[in-house]
């Protein structure tokens, strides 16, 4: 998925280092604890490791809500490497950008 702001309406201004939207499909590569699958087996999504284990080391919360305890996991990884713009994990500001406009095109792939 990707958001940018239309270029068909008023003028926009965008901050951001690096925009690359995914370059793979998650689904191709999901780890096994993570698929979704159809009652024949076919991967169809990938959940979120928040959404498959809801563990406070993997969701940044409790003792691990800091950037020193909260640190990129091998499923943060994963998403990271096919999506690299995507924020991968609470801490991953380094894949944030900000855009002022007031009209945007949200792009589902």
């Amino acid at each position: 998925m990707g958001i940018l702001p239309s270029k068909t309406r008023l003028a926009f201004k965008c901050s951001f280092t690096q925009l690359e939207w995914c370059t793979a499909d998650p689904n191709l590569s999901c780890p096994e604890e993570l698929r979704v699958t159809t009652s024949g087996g076919v991967v169809v999504a990938c959940k979120s490791v928040r959404l498959a284990f809801n563990a406070k080391e993997y969701c940044c919360t409790g003792a691990y809500n800091s950037p020193q305890l909260c640190k990129p996991t091998a499923y943060s990884r994963f998403f990271k490497t096919g999506c690299p713009s995507a924020y991968s994990y609470a801490f991953d500001d380094g894949s944030l950008f900000t855009c002022i406009g007031r009209y945007y095109v949200i792009q589902f792939c």
